[in-house]
Order: C-alpha cells, then structure tokens, then sequence
C-alpha cells in the first residue's frame, strides 16, 4: 500500500462505518434525505476523510489535530444515532451495534492520538 492510511487499522475501520451508515439511511424515510440522514453521512465520511488527511501532514502534531475532528465526527454519527431511534428509523438491536462500533473505533483513534509523540 503506498500511502500511509491505507495501513491503519482505525481507518480501515472507519470504512466499514460509512459503510454502515451508508446502508442504514436508505430506509429512512424520503424528508430525511436533506437532514438527518446527509448529516449522518457527512459525519461518518468526515471520520474516514480526517484519518487520510491527518496521516498525510508533516508532524504528529497536526496528525492529532486531525484524528481529534475524527473523533468529533464519530460522535457525531452518534448523536444522530439517537436521533434516528427516537424517530423510530433504528431499531434497538441495530443501535447497539452501530453504537458499540463507533464506541471502539472512538477508543482506537484515541489511542491512537495518545502513542503520538510531539
């Protein structure tokens, strides 16, 4: 693999997130497609796109800028998760799963941002 990101498993991860996300909002209903479900998609990107952009900077410093947003982002998605339950798109089962995805990813970018030196 050529670039650095390709090789780390969080972004890896984070693929599998949009992928995730991607294939929930199809079902939910059309008056969504500008809202809820394009802000749950943007986030979900954003954690993947952060990751790439990050990894390409000259220091480890702004790496950790950039997996910061990431991980903003990836709360995000959570945020909306919960929206999306109480408006009834989610079921619990599927939450959960979802839930405890990003709650793992979130880890790994934070640990990730903590092995980084200055």
């Amino acid at each position: 693999m050529a670039f650095k990101f390709e090789n780390l498993k969080v972004w890896q991860l984070s693929l599998e997130l949009t992928d995730e996300i991607d294939l929930l909002v199809k079902d939910f209903p059309a008056y969504e497609l500008y809202s809820l479900s394009s802000q749950m998609r943007r986030a979900g990107n954003s954690v993947s796109l952060n990751i790439v952009e990050g990894s390409t900077g000259l220091s480890n410093a702004e790496f950790k800028r950039f997996l910061s947003i990431a991980n903003r982002s990836a709360l995000e998605v959570v945020g909306c998760l919960y929206l999306a339950k109480r408006r009834g798109y989610v079921k619990d089962e599927l939450f959960s799963k979802l839930y405890s995805q990003i709650e793992s990813l979130v880890k790994m970018i934070q640990a990730l941002i903590n092995s980084l030196n200055d």
